[in-house]
């Protein structure tokens, strides 16, 4: 690989601490501290991303390039750091908080003109571990190694995984926080990103007064990542500020068409370019279901719950709004920015859900017949993904029951077969207002609901797999997320078998997850 081709300009750009001391502190005044990976003597490889490397420059993989993966023997100019930020934690202010599992490499620039960070996670302690190790588990890194695959492919913005290595040591970890610790295995993940910037970069500027430094991270940003601003002055910075909205409020949309609940959105863990980033304890939805949220530590509030995801997104914006004052100073603009912010989600939501159901347009009684759905699909308990799939394949000709029996978490009764017959009788009445044909409005319709989600029941097998030293499962997954839109594989487009239902890791999971 062409590692020699990575540089670091963000450390020539911004004030940094230069020490190189591992132990965990306040950094006050700076973006970033220089910091080295452990260095591990036993690694193995278990997956590489061979068309990711060379779509970001890296190019081919041969065998002496593992220790780059896992960060060990590395170039004397190449120069690696981890990043300072701030952030609200469960809507309280957390003060400086940083990268405490992830270690950058730098940047790297593909023959396009493209930039791609890269950056270790689970390396080693950094100054923003918070009194932790900075290392990984083999069961977090293979779940973020796959779902930012698996996203992508879903056609979603999101941070991308190079590399899933073993680092042949023992990791203690509590991964239900009940007091009850084990050894797992450890590993490392190499994840890109045009830029891994936060929400929490410009809190942490803010907070601390440094104006001048939160300047040029702006103008740096603005520069970097939003080429198509050309405003100058306290314009740009509004500018600026719109867009991180629109793209966030996209994101959310995205979310919400494939049913994906994110499970800690901290302002640290907000991307100012609307990536989907940090895979922690995250859930592709099974059975429907707005209050869900797959985080033990969000209970029993459940503020990241899936139907809370816009409104939290919002608060989020709110707080980088706050951050960004000093350099707009116009809080009317702020506010009006914010207030919008719900009238253009919840556009962009309903047109989506009108491609879900393959609408050709949004008309004005659809509100109704939304509601009419969400309220079918808890008290039915229907999965997300295949009720969509089976709507697709809809046949009046066929038994109701048959056809769905197999959607529900729970038993279908004659009554509750009575209420998804009359809203299907609503489905087929409002579909005769399309202008398109059946078969147009089908085709929409393939194209926006997955037929493949990573569901956590799947994942689980798959790390159990890997634990015992089986790549099969890995494998195969790896097939099927890269082709979400088309069934490779039947018996992973099922609903989650009963036996899942109460297994930790298959539904709900903490934050160490």
């Amino acid at each position: 690989m062409n590692i020699k081709n990575i540089q670091q300009p963000f450390i020539k750009k911004f004030p940094g601490d230069f020490s190189g001391n591992t132990m965990q502190r306040n950094t006050p005044k700076v973006l970033f501290s220089t910091v080295n990976p452990a260095g591990f003597d036993h690694p193995s490889l278990i997956a590489f991303n061979e068309k990711l490397s060379e779509e970001i420059g890296l190019g081919k993989y041969e065998e002496n390039d593992l220790d780059f993966l896992v960060g060990n023997n590395l170039p004397e100019e190449m120069q690696t750091y981890s990043t300072a930020y701030a952030g609200h934690q469960f809507g309280n202010w957390a003060g400086q908080l940083g990268d405490g599992r992830a270690i950058l490499a730098g940047e790297i620039t593909n023959n396009l003109g493209q930039r791609n960070e890269i950056q270790w996670k689970g390396a080693g302690a950094t100054p923003y571990s918070r009194h932790a190790d900075g290392r990984a588990v083999l069961r977090s890194s293979v779940r973020e190694y796959l779902m930012s695959e698996a996203m992508y492919h879903l056609g979603i913005p999101t941070t991308r995984a190079l590399s899933l290595a073993l680092t042949g040591e023992e990791v203690v970890r509590d991964i239900m926080y009940n007091g009850n610790p084990q050894n797992e295995k450890g590993a490392i993940v190499i994840r890109t990103a045009e830029s891994f910037l936060r929400f929490g970069h410009f809190e942490l500027m803010s907070a601390q007064r440094e104006y001048n430094t939160l300047k040029e991270l702006a103008d740096f940003t603005i520069e970097s990542y939003f080429k198509d601003i050309q405003s100058e002055g306290q314009q740009k910075y509004k500018d600026f500020f719109e867009s991180v909205c629109r793209r966030t409020a996209d994101l959310m949309v995205d979310w919400y068409r494939v049913g994906f609940v994110h499970g800690v959105m901290n302002t640290d863990n907000m991307s100012v370019l609307g990536l989907t980033i940090d895979y922690g304890p995250y859930s592709m939805m099974d059975e429907y279901n707005l209050n869900f949220t797959p985080n033990t530590t969000d209970l029993p509030g459940r503020r990241y719950a899936f139907g809370r995801q816009a409104q939290i997104s919002q608060w989020n914006l709110w707080q980088l709004a706050n951050a960004l004052h000093p350099l707009i100073e116009d809080e009317k603009f702020l506010e009006d920015i914010l207030n919008d912010y719900g009238s253009y989600f919840w556009e962009s939501h309903d047109r989506m859900l009108c491609r879900k159901f393959g609408f050709d347009q949004l008309l004005t009684n659809d509100e109704k017949f939304f509601t009419s759905w969400q309220s079918l699909m808890q008290d039915l308990q229907l999965d997300y993904t295949l009720f969509f799939n089976e709507l697709e394949k809809y046949d009046d000709q066929k038994d109701l029951r048959l056809q769905f029996e197999n959607v529900s978490y729970i038993l279908l009764n004659e009554e509750k077969i009575s209420r998804l017959n009359n809203f299907i009788k609503d489905y087929q009445s409002r579909l005769e207002k399309n202008i398109i044909s059946r078969e147009k409005s089908l085709e929409i319709m393939h194209k926006t609901n997955p037929k493949f989600i990573l569901r956590n029941y799947l994942l689980y097998q798959c790390i159990e797999e890997i634990n015992e030293g089986k790549t099969d499962m890995l494998r195969k997954l790896n097939h099927a997320l890269e082709n979400p839109y088309h069934t490779i594989y039947p018996e992973f487009s099922a609903k989650r078998p009963s036996g899942y239902d109460d297994v930790s890791g298959c539904s709900m999971l903490s934050c160490s997850s």
